[in-house]
């Protein structure tokens, strides 16, 4: 017998809104509403659009040198990361492996961690093992709410003023309505993009209220997944895993120049070698000619008919207008212009090998 999914605090809420729910990582999650996957996605370009993100798992990290440990586990430098700032990282396992990647932040008296919805039952135990002198303490009285677009910066600051003035990677507390939040500012799909962790007896208040904002629109995971895909953005268990190294993702960014050369983080070895001496394979953007979307596990041939690699995201790009598609294929071929060939359903349909992202971002810096 396998157990119920579970709600967030805005389950009736999505409901209330005509919100189709599926289940998703163990959550009843809203995939889309009336507007549609199209319609939300062409709002969060054009506006802004609201996502329920409460499934994530929300951490809290106190005592001890943080940040030193942090550096144990993940190849990012936390000692160095400012009270405010956030950071994008990942986890990685001995064989050099993605194990999952998160978001931290150093909150002054702690850090804030936000974990994948899929990953939280590895992510936490997995912290609280390792992290030597650190109380490990995962938050379940909270809801986490993504309001993303050109417009989100209205749609938040009308609320909290304070948020117009937060820079991009930006974390704060603030209140909103009268109750004390979390803001963080990310980039994950949008021009800008907001985080607020909103205490969970006053989730749907204030979500109604951004949602009552004449530029904001309920958005569900179609249109989720649709943007980041199109920003050429990574997900977990598509485009990286435990098999996955950095290096192979083009995450080398994410690992400032003083870990990349000390090493000290698991698989260190592999990913320095990598690093030196080039991946045996790498993650490309690729758009498939015709209207045929190309999904997960797709075979990638280069011209000659050899097989180079195999789709790992895919889907129809609206702001594109077509499909787009990311996948991995060897070492010694990936430049953008190259023709290649993807096996679908028995037959080579045509596809070009472009650079990411298909959608360029601009963040406020």
């Amino acid at each position: 017998m396998t157990d119920a999914p579970k709600r967030t605090p805005l389950y009736d809420l999505h409901v209330e809104l005509g919100g189709k729910m599926v289940d998703f990582a163990g959550w009843e999650m809203p995939v889309q509403y009336p507007m549609g996957i199209m319609g939300e996605h062409k709002q969060c370009r054009e506006k802004a659009g609201l996502f329920d993100v409460s499934h994530m798992g929300q951490v809290i990290l106190k005592g001890g040198d943080v940040a030193t440990q942090l550096e144990k586990i993940a190849p990012s430098a936390f000692t160095t990361l400012k009270e405010g700032k956030a950071r994008y990282t990942f986890f990685t396992n001995e064989n050099g492996g993605i194990m999952d990647d998160l978001i931290v932040s150093n909150a002054g008296d702690h850090f804030f961690v936000v974990v994948n919805a899929s990953m939280r039952h590895q992510d936490i135990p997995h912290m609280a093992k390792n992290l030597e002198g650190v109380e490990v303490t995962e938050i379940f009285d909270r809801a986490l709410v993504a309001v993303q677009g050109p417009s989100a910066e209205n749609v938040v600051g009308d609320l909290c003023p304070a948020a117009r003035d937060m820079k991009f990677m930006e974390t704060i507390v603030a209140e909103i309505m009268g109750v004390e939040c979390r803001l963080s500012r990310f980039f994950f799909k949008q021009k800008t993009a907001y985080e607020i962790s909103i205490p969970e007896d006053k989730a749907v208040e204030i979500t109604r209220a951004f949602l009552a904002h004449e530029d904001c629109e309920p958005a569900g995971l179609g249109a989720r997944d649709s943007l980041r895909l199109e920003a050429g953005l990574c997900l977990y268990g598509n485009d990286i895993d435990n098999d996955t190294s950095p290096v192979e993702a083009s995450l080398t960014w994410a690992m400032q120049k003083r870990r990349r050369e000390e090493g000290g983080f698991p698989g260190a070895a592999r990913i320095q070698k990598e690093l030196a001496e080039g991946a045996a394979r790498k993650l490309v953007g690729i758009k498939p000619e015709g209207r045929a979307p190309a999904r997960q596990g797709v075979e990638v041939q280069c011209s000659e008919g050899n097989t180079i690699g195999a789709i790992t995201s895919g889907g129809f790009g609206p702001t594109v207008g077509g499909p787009v598609a990311m996948g991995y294929v060897s070492a010694g071929h990936g430049e953008p212009g190259e023709k290649v060939n993807l096996i679908i359903r028995g037959k080579a349909q045509p596809a070009e090998i472009v650079a990411l992202p298909f959608v360029t971002q601009n963040y406020k810096r």
